[in-house]
């Protein structure tokens, strides 16, 4: 069997609390993630998403566990890890295009001027970012632009693995709609693997291969993840007419609205942490109608 891009094994956060002398957030998180694979992860805010996003990046160190990536231990920030934050993070007193430059320089300090400039604009283009818009500094696009502008400075640096914390949640819904298409659309052709945080459910199911549900915290962990079986490619139209989304949709609804509670703290002793429940809503949806076969067949020998 071969060995997964990414491996999340055992990974468990405490911190410092006044109250109980130390607070596990998270603990024994475990998940694979494929190469060219687009995961989110969704939870109620508390259990810990965006530390694990960030242990991920290497910004943040794991009380204990690893995060093995190509085989190798994540330890400390790299170019191979690039994240898309909710705040844009851009550079104020530089322009769109020289926002992405300085990243792609930074990637590619052996290229000349003249292939990072058309390198930053390739992706600037794919967002819908050029015509002059590319010479605008940050006080002067709107938060849809600027989350634009992050989106394609961190694909431009062309990273192994793309990490994105909630960029769509400041964003109104026509605007990150759009900018959802887009980023679709530039994944598809690069073939990158991309981890994201969110708590919007359609959005999930649009843009994922797999969604990770997780538990409430304290002593959070990961309790399934859900296959998207809607084919690709998608369009935000058509996907609402495929009979999965309604049901992957419901499973979603209901495990944030009532089993994360169920499995919060410490009363965990259902859940396998090393191995979180796969599911496939296809196969139930297709239990459920055999089951219904069978009542509907002995009603009428019973007639």
């Amino acid at each position: 069997m071969s060995k997964a891009f990414l491996s999340v094994e055992g990974l468990t956060q405490k911190f410092p609390s006044p109250e109980t002398g130390e607070l596990t957030v998270f603990e024994n998180i475990n998940f694979k993630v494929e190469k060219g694979e687009f995961i989110t992860i969704i939870g109620h805010s508390g259990c810990g998403k965006s530390t694990i996003l960030n242990v991920l990046a290497g910004l943040d160190e794991a009380t204990s566990g690893a995060v093995i990536m190509e085989g190798k231990e994540v330890s400390g920030p790299s170019l191979d890890r690039g994240v898309v934050f909710q705040n844009y993070s851009l550079l104020p007193w530089l322009s769109t295009l020289s926002n992405v430059t300085f990243a792609v320089e930074s990637r590619h300090p052996d290229w000349s001027k003249e292939q990072v400039k058309d390198h930053a604009m390739k992706y600037l283009e794919l967002v819908g970012l050029s015509g002059g818009v590319e010479q605008r500094k940050p006080s002067q696009l709107s938060g849809g632009m600027r989350q634009r502008v992050s989106i394609a400075r961190a694909f431009a640096t062309q990273p192994k693995l793309l990490l994105l914390d909630e960029p769509f949640g400041a964003l109104d819904a026509l605007t990150r709609g759009t900018i959802q298409d887009e980023l679709l659309k530039i994944w598809a052709g690069t073939n990158q693997t991309v981890f994201m945080i969110t708590h919007d459910v359609d959005e999930a199911i649009y843009l994922s291969d797999r969604i990770l549900l997780m538990s409430n915290g304290p002593y959070a962990t990961v309790a399934e993840s859900v296959e998207i079986e809607i084919p690709r490619p998608r369009s935000r139209a058509s996907i609402v007419e495929d009979p999965l989304y309604y049901e992957i949709r419901n499973h979603l609804v209901h495990f944030l609205t009532s089993r994360s509670k169920e499995i919060d703290g410490k009363a965990q002793s259902a859940i396998d942490k090393a191995h979180p429940n796969v599911v496939r809503l296809s196969e139930k949806k297709s239990e459920r109608a055999a089951a219904q076969t069978d009542i509907e067949k002995k009603n009428l020998k019973a007639s």
